[in-house]
């Protein structure tokens, strides 16, 4: 059982970074996510011809991927930067939402792109609507551990 262990957190079922190595698995998880979604997206800019299909579906997902494994070392970063106690590491499920949200925000900047519709207004509400929400869900889990 998880919370039997050593650092793990009973309410959200998720161990904080000291415990058990689960920093390295995800900071290895991101490194994958980052090689596979950044090399398959150069691969297919270079080899594949711009149709509206299959192509891009597979262009939407691997920037998804490659997204949200570039900002998973940086949200660990400012999550480590910005607590309360300093001796205290984000929990590592958190990061990893935070870093999917980056990814969905990139993802949908980019489908908004391709019909011209991306504005700096319409960006700015998907990131505030994301934070938001993000800010609702981190509130729950906080009264949950409470």
């Amino acid at each position: 059982m998880l919370a039997s262990r050593p650092g793990a957190d009973k309410n959200s079922g998720v161990s904080r970074p000291g415990a058990g190595g689960e920093t390295r698995g995800v900071l290895l998880a991101s490194l994958i996510m980052f090689i596979a979604g950044w090399g398959g997206l150069a691969y297919m800019v270079i080899n594949t011809r711009p149709r509206i299909g299959g192509e891009i579906w597979m262009f939407f997902i691997l920037l998804q991927i490659a997204a949200t494994g570039t900002a998973i070392p940086i949200m660990r970063l400012i999550s480590q930067r910005l607590t309360r106690t300093p001796g205290e590491a984000p929990l590592t499920g958190v990061v990893v939402r935070r870093s999917v949200w980056v990814g969905i925000i990139v993802v949908t900047s980019a489908w908004l792109l391709i019909p011209r519709y991306l504005t700096l207004p319409i960006l700015m509400i998907l990131v505030l609507l994301s934070v938001v929400i993000e800010v609702f869900l981190r509130n729950r889990e906080l009264a949950n551990e409470r």
